[in-house]
């Protein structure tokens, strides 16, 4: 039972741990369900456009979620959140499990997802509520290290289960693991209260919403994340026309990212969070770079830049909110989150038109089979690069802001 006393205990490792098993819920859903798509499409007689439509269930969930989980945070706390995010991912694996058809699973995937926003919507502040300065940075980069190290973990039991011949329906079931180790831990938990007064409202949130930071880095939140999720989404469909292996080329990048998020707090600690999305832009754009130009082995090399630059870009998006933004409250950080994913979910078909446009193009050119494939992806992953492109030049603008603000300054813009 919850501590009733004045002063409740606040067990922020206990909180933070339970945080990371929900990320790796959130992380397991995405990549176990991509390893059983094959499967779940064969067995149910179901359609690639099916499939994808299951697919979108899962984007549209995570920022109705989130939004919402934002708007009422403060209202009913994060404990209450993470409640319905258990049930909502429960519920939603075990009907995925046991519907044996196309609207059971369109039911089930949007559950799912809504547990994964609700998972964002409370975790986030949640973390920057506990901790301050440099040591809030290093646990959100921290945090968000279990999403590409859970995609890891997840990518790697779905094709040991696969290849050993284990249902789809297994593989399911790996979800509720994390899951109920979640539960077990905020059990009973005492939540943090809102540093900063203001950001418990939504009059204080509202109006350090409109200010010019927080609209700029809106802004620059749509570019980062499709500048990590569009090329992850193509680049494997890419580069398996260039002697590359795209399995390989998705644990290198999920690998790579992980790693780096664990030592986020760290880079933040040196360079300030403008500093290190100032770096990351960069080695994001040589990695696109790279891709839309090497075949082969140079492909893995490019995936060392592109994961070493998307690493920090979420984390350190929603970090700084918090840090530099904090009487946007939990409002802001759930906007600032489901903006990136409303983003990934837009660009998808204009990255496809791109496509469309540029294979066109090649074949035009006499181009055929795997060399069309090739020629014309890499041209796509060209006009990709223009988003990171875009970002040095507005995290070099937000670095000298940030750099020349005086405290009275940057006071007044947090309110």
């Amino acid at each position: 039972m919850e501590n009733t006393a004045s002063a409740p205990m606040i067990n922020d490792k206990r909180l933070f741990y339970g945080s990371c098993f929900a990320l790796i819920t959130t992380a397991l859903s995405f990549s176990i369900r991509a390893g059983i798509l094959p499967q779940l499409g064969e067995e149910l007689s179901l359609s690639a456009t099916q499939l994808g439509f299951i697919n979108q269930m899962w984007f549209l969930g995570f920022p109705i979620s989130m939004v919402i989980g934002g708007l009422i945070y403060h209202k009913v706390g994060g404990k209450a959140i993470m409640q319905f995010a258990f049930f909502a991912h429960a519920i939603g694996i075990i009907m995925t499990i046991y519907s044996g058809s196309y609207t059971g699973l369109l039911i089930s995937t949007l559950l799912i997802g809504l547990g994964n926003g609700c998972t964002e919507a409370a975790c986030n502040p949640m973390i920057a509520d506990a901790y301050e300065g440099n040591k809030m940075s290093k646990m959100m980069n921290r945090f968000h290290m279990w999403f590409p190290g859970g995609i890891v973990i997840g990518s790697i039991v779905s094709k040991i289960m696969t290849d050993m011949g284990m249902s789809w329906e297994s593989q399911i079931w790996v979800i509720l693991i994390p899951t109920l180790i979640y539960a077990y831990l905020f059990f009973g938990q005492t939540w943090p209260k809102a540093k900063v007064k203001e950001g418990a409202t939504l009059t204080g949130n509202l109006k350090a919403m409109i200010s010019p930071l927080f609209l700029f880095m809106i802004a620059c939140m749509s570019l980062t994340a499709i500048s990590e999720f569009g090329p992850q989404q193509w680049v494997g469909l890419i580069l398996s026309k260039s002697g590359a292996s795209p399995m390989i080329i998705l644990a290198l990048v999920t690998g790579i990212m992980a790693v780096a998020r664990y030592f986020g707090g760290e880079m933040v600690h040196k360079f300030d969070q403008t500093g290190v999305l100032l770096g990351s832009a960069v080695l994001a754009t040589i990695g696109i770079y790279l891709f839309s130009t090497q075949t082969g082995t140079m492909a893995y090399v490019a995936a060392i830049f592109f994961a070493l630059g998307i690493a920090y870009f979420w984390p350190n998006m929603v970090g700084f909110v918090a840090d530099k933004i904090p009487k946007s409250g939990a409002l802001g950080l759930s906007i600032i989150g489901a903006v990136g994913m409303f983003s990934s979910s837009i660009f998808q078909p204009i990255i496809g038109s791109w496509i469309d446009a540029d294979k066109a193009e090649a074949a035009a050119a006499g181009l055929t089979g795997d060399e069309l494939e090739l020629v014309s992806g890499q041209a796509t992953l060209e006009t990709m690069t223009l988003f990171p492109g875009i970002l040095i030049i507005l995290f070099t603008i937000l670095y000298f802001w940030i750099k020349n603000r005086k405290p009275e300054a940057a006071a007044a813009a947090a309110s």
